[in-house]
C-alpha cells in the first residue's frame, strides 16, 4: 500500500467528499497520505517491522512541505480545500487531530478560526461554503455532524474546554429518542437529515467524549507528534 502511495499522492483525486466534478489536489487527501506514511514509518521504528525507512521518510517530508506550501493561503491565513485555491473545508480540522501539525502552530489556530467563522450556521458546521460547487450539487445541504464534532475536538486542543463542552452538549441534543444520529442536521427545521444512522457521526461522538474526559486525550497526544 505505501509503495503505491509513494507515487499516487502526487495525483489529483475526488477527496473525502467524493466529488462529482473535476478531480483536484485536495489538501485533506494529501494530509491523509502523509498520515499513512507517518504511521508506516512509526510502525517500523517502534515495532521493528520491515520497510524502506529512509525512502518513506523522504516521501513523508515531501508531502508535508508540499501541503504547507500549496495548501495554505496567505490571503485567508488558513489552509484551504484544494491546492492554490481559496475555499475552506471543515475536513481541514483534521490537521492537528492526526498530528500533521501541532495545535500550537499559528496556522492551525487561524485555520480553525476561519472555519468557525465562515462555515458555522446556527451552531453547527457545514462541510464547506454554500457557494462552493465542488461536488457538482446545488447548494442547500444541512450541517455535517461529524465536522461539528471535529470542531469540538479542536476546541479541546486549543484549551477551549468550555466551548468544547457546550458544543458537545449541543450535538447530544440533536440525537433522536434512542441516541442515534444521522449524517447531517437541518438547524432551521431542527431535524436530522441525510444517511441514517451514520457510522461516522457515532465514531465522532465517541472520539469527542474521550477527548473531553481525559486530560491527556488521544487528540492531544497526536497533536504533539
Amino acid at each position: 500500500m505505501l509503495t503505491f502511495l509513494e507515487h499516487a499522492w502526487t495525483e489529483p483525486d475526488e477527496g473525502i467528499w467524493e466529488i462529482r466534478g473535476t478531480r483536484r489536489h485536495f489538501t485533506h487527501s494529501k494530509i491523509m497520505a502523509w498520515v499513512a506514511m507517518d504511521r508506516g514509518i512509526k510502525s517500523i521504528e517502534q515495532f521493528g517491522l520491515e520497510g524502506p525507512l529512509d525512502r518513506w521518510r523522504t516521501v513523508r517530508e515531501a508531502i508535508h512541505k508540499d501541503v504547507c506550501t500549496r495548501g495554505f493561503s496567505g490571503r485567508l491565513n488558513s489552509f484551504v480545500q484544494s491546492y492554490d485555491g481559496e475555499e475552506l473545508d471543515a475536513a481541514l480540522l483534521m490537521i492537528p487531530l492526526v498530528g500533521f501539525l501541532p495545535s500550537t502552530d499559528p496556522r492551525v489556530a487561524s485555520t480553525i478560526c476561519a472555519i468557525e467563522k465562515h462555515l458555522m450556521t446556527s451552531g453547527f458546521l457545514s462541510r464547506y461554503g454554500a457557494s462552493n460547487l465542488v461536488d457538482g450539487l446545488p447548494p442547500g445541504e444541512g450541517a455535517f455532524l461529524p465536522c461539528t464534532f471535529w470542531l469540538a475536538d479542536s476546541y479541546v486542543l486549543l484549551n477551549r474546554q468550555s466551548d468544547a463542552e457546550q458544543l458537545f452538549e449541543r450535538l447530544l441534543g440533536v440525537c433522536n429518542d434512542v441516541g442515534l444520529l444521522s449524517e447531517e442536521y437541518d438547524p432551521i427545521a431542527r431535524r436530522l437529515i441525510g444517511n441514517f444512522p451514520q457510522a461516522l457521526s457515532h465514531i465522532a461522538i465517541i472520539n469527542t467524549a474521550t477527548n473531553l474526559s481525559r486530560s491527556e486525550c488521544c487528540a492531544k497526544q497526536r497533536s504533539k507528534s
